[in-house]
């Protein structure tokens, strides 16, 4: 009877760009990502450097330290994809970029491999947040948290207004 209302409304879903476990942004040792001054979000505690695309859509932008990308979905949500915390100091050392910026990409692709030993060897932490930069756009913003995940797997559901 409603059949004219179906396909409205869709949520938007982001997957894991990377394998392991989901946590709340809030986590995130950082306060520009804890308090969501970036925009809400969720993060991964990686198992592996393979750092892939969490959705469809084009690269923005692959930092020229290789610490982080953003990209912008088929959809419009705009990612940003931040691997570890204050590794922008690395200077790109133990960062490989398998993409560049206006590459268009499906989700699971590779975009940049991480050396995670590497990274803690400097001290640092391999959390990776997955910001959406524009979540004024949508009516809701949810992680999907406290699970272990593959590249893919659903970790944000985004609300359209």
């Amino acid at each position: 009877m409603f059949g004219f209302l179906k396909g409205k409304n869709k949520d938007i879903v982001i997957g894991s760009p990377a394998k392991g476990k989901a946590v709340p942004v809030s986590q995130v040792n950082d306060p520009t990502f804890a308090e969501e001054i970036l925009g809400k979000g969720v993060a991964i505690m990686p198992e592996d450097g393979k750092v892939c695309a969490p959705a469809a859509g084009e690269i923005s932008m692959v930092f020229d330290t290789l610490h982080a990308f953003s990209m912008t979905t088929n959809d419009g949500v705009e990612l940003l994809v931040h691997i570890g915390l204050e590794t922008v100091g690395l200077k790109g050392k133990g960062f490989t970029a398998h993409a560049k910026a206006g590459d268009k990409v499906e989700k699971g692709d590779l975009i940049i491999t991480a050396d995670l030993d590497a990274i803690k060897a400097e001290g640092l932490d391999t959390i990776i947040p997955v910001i959406v930069c524009n979540t004024d756009e949508y009516k809701d913003v949810e992680s999907l948290t406290g699970k272990d995940v593959a590249v893919s797997d659903d970790v944000l559901k985004i609300s359209l207004k």
